[in-house]
């Protein structure tokens, strides 16, 4: 896996597969599937700042605002970075 340390209050995320069928058997056409997902692991999380600080820890599954992200490639994985604001929720 890469190595990427998030700056100031930005966290990492690595996306999860959005679901293809929803829970009531409803399969999605490739439109809908094929939109960033908006769940995504946490793999780094950034210092913060005096004012902020993020109440998820490494390894939490967060869901996150759709147009948060900057998306980023690293040797073949994709990777989120995004600001401690657009955490919405943490999945537990």
């Amino acid at each position: 896996m890469a190595k990427l340390r998030p700056l100031g209050d930005n966290v990492i995320v690595k996306p999860l597969n959005a679901e293809k069928t929803t829970a009531s058997g409803i399969v999605l056409p490739d439109t809908v599937s094929k939109e960033k997902p908006m769940r995504g692991k946490i793999i780094a999380i950034g210092e913060g700042k005096e004012d902020k600080t993020l109440n998820a820890k490494i390894g939490d599954t967060v869901i996150f605002t759709q147009y948060a992200p900057t998306e980023v490639k690293i040797e073949g994985e994709e990777f989120f970075i995004l600001g401690f604001d657009s955490v919405l929720a943490v999945e537990e």
